[in-house]
C-alpha cells in the first residue's frame, strides 16, 4: 500500500482538508448538470421545488426525451450525497422516471 498524499477530488466530489473541518463539495457537477438540462441560466431559489405541488402520472401533457429525464434525475440523485437540501424534491421527480410528461 502506497500514501497518495491528501485526497482533492474523487468521482466527481472536490474534497478541501482543513485542520478543523473536511469540506465536500460538488459544485462543479452541478455547474454540468445545469449546462446538460439547458438551466444555466436560470436562477437560483431558496426553496428547491414548489409547495404543495402535485404532480400526477395521469397527464395529458406532451412526453419528453425520457433518456434525457432520466439522466438528469440521475445526476440529482448523485448530487443529494452534498445537497441534502433537494432529496425530497429529487425523490418527488424520481417517481416519475418510467413515463416522464412535459408538465405532469
Amino acid at each position: 500500500m502506497s500514501d497518495l498524499g491528501a485526497l482533492f477530488y474523487y468521482l466527481g466530489i472536490e474534497v478541501r482538508q482543513g485542520k478543523e473541518a473536511l469540506t465536500l463539495d460538488q459544485s462543479t457537477y452541478a455547474s454540468k448538470l445545469l449546462e446538460q438540462s439547458s438551466m444555466a441560466e436560470c436562477k437560483p431559489c431558496v426553496t428547491p421545488m414548489e409547495e404543495r405541488l402535485k404532480l400526477t402520472k395521469a397527464s395529458t401533457a406532451a412526453k419528453i426525451d425520457a433518456t434525457l429525464y432520466r439522466s438528469i434525475v440521475g445526476g440529482l440523485r448523485y448530487l443529494v450525497h452534498t445537497r441534502p437540501d433537494i432529496a425530497f424534491a429529487v425523490g418527488y421527480v424520481s417517481r416519475f422516471m418510467e413515463d416522464p410528461r412535459e408538465n405532469h
